[in-house]
């Protein structure tokens, strides 16, 4: 009996760590450079795709009715607060641990860029990286719920 009920907790341990493994929940970004805490963005999923809304800014010095005026798309002055900004995200063809196939905006700056993202450490955090051609920038987000 007890032999049976480690085996189910176990099972159910490995499941809530799997389910820790997808970029989809509320995540803390930080400022790769200044290492300072910018915004929390919610990814959520819908059939397989994923996107992700900026929430909340974290930056006292960030002006919380700024707009994406630098955007070029339909995002282009929508308030930052709310702004889409991961969209088509999707598990990796070979590899289902990597999310990708989608974009990222960067709102400072209106760009693009292709977006992988792969959750570690057990899902606390997700390495977000942004590519422009064969050049990229990462970023690690820690996850808040």
């Amino acid at each position: 009996m007890k032999r049976t009920l480690l085996v189910l907790a176990g099972l159910a341990l490995a499941g809530a760590v799997q389910a820790q493994m997808t970029p989809a929940g509320l995540w803390k970004t930080i400022d790769d450079d200044s290492k300072k805490e910018k915004s929390l963005v919610r990814i959520t999923e819908s059939n397989g795709v994923f996107s992700g809304r900026i929430e909340k800014l974290l930056d006292p010095a960030s002006d919380p009715k700024a707009v994406c005026d630098k955007c070029s798309d339909d995002r282009k002055d929508k308030p930052v607060v709310g702004l889409e900004i991961l969209r088509g995200i999707k598990a990796g063809e070979s590899d289902k641990a990597v999310f990708e196939g989608g974009t990222i905006v960067d709102p400072n700056n209106g760009k693009s860029y292709r977006a992988r993202l792969k959750p570690v450490n057990g899902g606390a955090q997700l390495e977000m990286r942004g590519y422009l051609g064969p050049f990229f920038r990462t970023q690690v987000w820690q996850r808040v719920e």
